[in-house]
């Protein structure tokens, strides 16, 4: 099933996606957009253009699992997003994602505008790489 996973931002938005194996999960690209409904919409149309089965969003929960105002955000992010396709759309804990994606452009050598143009969509990313991972695990524990 192709997933796409979504590292939303107040300015900028990353996205990955996977194959139909959910083997791979690679960038696709960056919203650039500051209006919040404008940046659901584009997604939303992001979805329709890769075919996309169901969409994860990274939910920005505090290390001690509570929510702040981002994490807010995004659950109103997926509420919105849901009125806009007819597949599912689920937060996903991004807890680090960004530590993880810093510390990758890093050991690449990548910075700069360089750096701020790609973060997100490494952060998407590895949302992504996270869910799948997680997908596999149970379905090879729902197979025992």
């Amino acid at each position: 099933m192709k997933i796409m996973a979504v590292d939303y931002g107040a300015v900028r938005t990353g996205l990955a996606v996977c194959d139909k194996t959910e083997f791979l999960a690679s960038p696709v690209g960056v919203i650039n957009e500051r209006d919040f409904s404008q940046t659901m919409l584009k997604v939303s149309y992001a979805a329709s253009e890769y075919g996309v089965e169901e969409i994860i969003v990274g939910h920005p929960l505090n290390m001690d699992g509570s929510t702040g105002e981002k994490a807010e955000l995004c659950q109103t992010f997926v509420k919105g997003l849901q009125k806009l396709v007819e597949i599912p759309v689920r937060l996903w804990d991004e807890r680090q994602t960004t530590v993880q994606a810093t510390t990758y452009l890093n050991a690449s050598n990548v910075r700069g505008q360089k750096r701020k143009d790609v973060i997100d969509q490494v952060a998407a990313t590895i949302i992504l790489e996270s869910y799948l991972a997680f997908r596999k695990n149970n379905a090879a524990k729902e197979s025992e």
